[in-house]
């Protein structure tokens, strides 16, 4: 269980630049993706999601380092190779 807490800790300290921030609201919204729904996965910052869901790169944007997913209408900043969520916008 102490795993779990030191999981989420650890990924709070992810701190994205609101100039970030602006072009990935503003990618997502230009390149929309469908929303998808993960059965089992609690959406919460520190979670892992499973190698059968598909995360897309932000193309043409060299300062994002993350990958994203729409799950349930919310937009899911995944860390790549981890795949551990970092970010979730409403």
């Amino acid at each position: 269980m102490m795993c779990g807490g030191v999981a989420v800790a650890m990924a709070q300290d992810v701190i994205i630049a609101p100039e970030q921030e602006t072009v990935i609201r503003e990618y997502v919204k230009k390149k929309p993706l469908a929303s998808i729904s993960v059965p089992g996965v609690e959406l919460n910052i520190g979670s892992t999601l499973p190698e059968t869901v598909e995360v897309h790169r932000f193309e043409e944007v060299s300062d994002v380092t993350y990958e994203y997913v729409i799950v349930d209408n919310r937009t899911v900043l995944v860390e790549p190779g981890t795949r551990k969520i970092v970010k979730i916008y409403d």
